[in-house]
């Protein structure tokens, strides 16, 4: 029998995460991008110069703040535990895949809701195809796919990802001149970096993933991580209420091709299921230990800077026939993927 029931704790992750995104927004984020794990990466790959759209250049402390709130409530726990050696390559190659999928759409999971919870229907789309995408990959996980056991390995592994977090944090203090950041587009850095790091160590506590909540559904009638997803739309879609952010139609930025925004969110939701994870959850396991996390983290570097300098991302004018292609090239991988690394389907 199924288990439906509120997990408080995840609930209050994801209500935490809603309002963060809705007065993140407020504070000078951008509209319906109050947090979000993928476009918050292709930022800060701009800003290392990893692709050249000035404007999508920002080191944004959001993301560091999940990296390190995540290590520090992870040490302090005694849950910093560094593991990896799980399929490493193929888990860059799928996070590359999902992290193109996710700039198709213009948005990582929490992206998607958080533009629900601010009106725009367009992300319906992406909705639909992210459930489709984690019930495919819900059929490979029934059939046998793993990518193999994770073991422990030497503890250096898993500093190097907060390490290489709080390097990229001094360099948004100091603005060298190699670093390319853009003046708009964001939030005050001093409540980024607090708002991450809130995230970051709830995320941790909580195991929150948007993906795995669905995931759980379909195989096992599981709500528990559900509930964060329940929490995170619910209190966003109040902070937008509230904050006179909440405007029905079409989001600012964001295209209405709506097939490649269901194409692109099946990635991200299949290739998460492969993975362990969403973006989101990748991202916080990497901060306390996971390498395989880190691995995955660096693939989606590796996509969203691929993206831009390919012209696959989507963008307010709508995706290019390269965006299309893309996705379908992803789909094919993630078949091959899926067959050659299961006992059966």
């Amino acid at each position: 029998m199924g288990k439906i029931k509120i997990s408080w704790m995840v609930f209050l992750t994801g209500g935490v995460l809603g309002i963060l995104f809705a007065s993140l927004i407020s504070l000078g984020n951008p509209p319906n991008m109050g947090v979000c794990g993928i476009c918050f990466i292709r930022d800060i790959a701009g800003a290392l110069g990893l692709h050249h759209t000035e404007k999508l250049s920002y080191i944004r402390p959001e993301i560091l703040g999940f990296i390190l709130g995540a290590f520090i409530i992870g040490v302090f726990t005694k849950e910093f535990k560094v593991i990896g050696g799980s399929s490493p390559i193929i888990r860059f190659t799928i996070s590359f895949f999902v992290a193109m999928g996710a700039l198709v759409f213009l948005g990582c999971p929490i992206r998607m809701l958080g533009r629900l919870a601010g009106g725009d229907w367009t992300a319906l789309a992406g909705l639909l195809g992210f459930i489709v995408g984690i019930w495919v990959g819900a059929l490979f996980l029934k059939g046998g796919f793993t990518l193999g056991k994770a073991q422990e390995v030497s503890k250096i592994n898993g500093f190097i990802i907060p390490i290489v977090a709080l390097c990229l944090f001094i360099l948004l203090l100091a603005k060298p001149s190699f670093i390319v950041l853009t003046p708009k587009g964001h939030a005050p850095i001093v409540i980024s970096i607090i708002a991450g790091l809130l995230i970051g160590i709830f995320a941790q506590r909580s195991r929150l993933c948007f993906a795995g909540g669905i995931r759980d559904i379909i195989l096992m009638k599981d709500f528990h991580l559900f509930s964060g997803i329940l929490g995170f739309f619910l209190f966003c879609l109040l902070g937008n209420l509230l904050l006179g952010q909440f405007k029905p139609g079409v989001s600012p930025g964001v295209h209405t091709n709506y097939i490649a925004s269901f194409l692109g969110m099946l990635l991200v939701g299949w290739g998460s299921v492969l993975i362990g994870g969403c973006p989101f959850r990748q991202t916080i396991l990497a901060g306390y230990g996971n390498t395989d996390s880190g691995i995955s983290f660096l693939g989606m570097i590796a996509g969203v800077a691929v993206a831009h300098n390919f012209m696959i991302a989507g963008s307010a004018a709508g995706v290019l026939s390269n965006g299309i292609i893309a996705m379908i090239i992803g789909i094919g991988v993630f078949f091959i993927i899926g067959f050659t690394n299961k006992v059966k389907i």
